[in-house]
Parts: structure tokens; sequence; C-alpha cells
């Protein structure tokens, strides 16, 4: 039975699943991430996949944490088999069945903020949706350009000012998630996140 320690603050943890582009340090990073996530009592979801949000998965998991993961896959055969995605460090995966870019929405909307390591295109998908869906968003800075490009994005976006209070750029795991936090709690107490536009 799993204890009622959490907060049910969802924060999803978006990174590329194929970490050839990373640096070694991304695993580490990505570990750390969810034991902060754990330590802060709050669920990390995920796309239920290898790479970046893995090792969060599995630092989460080392913390006593709570994980759940979204598969693009039908079936658990599926996500094994077509997929060849992970079943470890999930307390539960829900399988979409929706491919890739539709578990990505599922994903997000389920979250109540978002975190984006190291990451490829579907990492920026992903970005991109809790971008349009107003949700805090916190990028974790490191060796890897994937800050740097959001960076731009968001600049580039005509829009940055309207997230400007929802989007936390820091290379401190601990620091980013307690940020996050803050301003999940925020939201809630005044009644939840602004209306999706």
């Amino acid at each position: 039975m799993i204890e009622n320690k959490q907060n049910n603050i969802k924060i999803c943890v978006s990174g590329a699943a194929e970490t050839g582009h990373c640096t070694e340090k991304a695993f580490e990073a990505g570990e750390a991430v969810g034991v902060a996530i754990a330590k802060a009592g709050c669920i990390l979801l995920d796309g239920a996949t290898t790479g970046f949000p893995y090792w969060a998965a599995k630092g989460a998991k080392q913390a006593n944490g709570m994980v759940v993961g979204f598969s693009p896959a039908l079936s658990e055969k599926e996500h094994v088999k077509r997929y060849e995605l992970p079943l470890e460090y999930r307390d539960m995966i829900v399988y979409t069945g929706l491919g890739y870019s539709g578990r990505n929405l599922i994903l997000i909307r389920a979250a109540d903020a978002v975190v984006i390591g190291c990451g490829r295109m579907g990492t920026i998908n992903e970005f991109t949706h809790a971008f349009e869906d107003q949700k805090p968003i916190g990028v974790l800075e490191g060796d890897w350009e994937t800050d740097e490009l959001l960076r731009l994005i968001i600049e580039k976006s005509n829009r940055a000012e309207e997230m400007k209070d929802k989007i936390v750029f820091e290379s401190d795991p601990e620091k980013l998630i307690s940020r996050l936090v803050e301003i999940v709690k925020k939201e809630k107490a005044a009644g939840g996140p602004a209306d999706i536009k």
C-alpha cells in the first residue's frame, strides 16, 4: 500500500529517450530531478520511456516516490515488444494507445507542472504543449543545448511576457523543483491555473 504522503502535485519529467547527444551528466541530473520530486512529496509523471525520464523515475523510486508512466502503446505487450520501452521504476503505466504525439498531449495535460531536461523533438513537443496550456515549466540547465533552444523559442514566441512568472531556468534540481512546487501551490490557492487560450 502506498503511503498517503503525496501533496497531489504531479510533475511531468520530459527529456530525450535517446540520449546520445546528451552528456553523461544528463543521467545524473535526471536521477537528481527524480529524487527532488519524491522528496518534495510530489508524484512524478513521465512517458514510460528510456533515457532522461527513465533516470528520473529511477531516482524517484530510490527516494520512495510515486511514478506514473504514460505509454504510447495500447498494451503492456505492445509497450515492450513494439516500442521496446521499459516497465521498471513505475508504480503504474497508463497505456494510451495514441502513439507518441497523442501520448505527449495526455501526459502534459495530466501534470500540474513540467520539467524539461536534455531533449530532442519529442521534448520540444511536450514543452510547446505545456507552454500553450500555461503550465508551470522548469527548464533544467546543463551541458546540453535544450535550455538554450527553449530560451530562443520563448523569446521568439511573442508571448514570453504572459509566461514570465511560470518558467524557471535552474541548474540545481532541488531548487528547480522547489520553485515549481511554489508556483503550483500558489496557482492552486488562487483557484487553479489560468484558462487555456
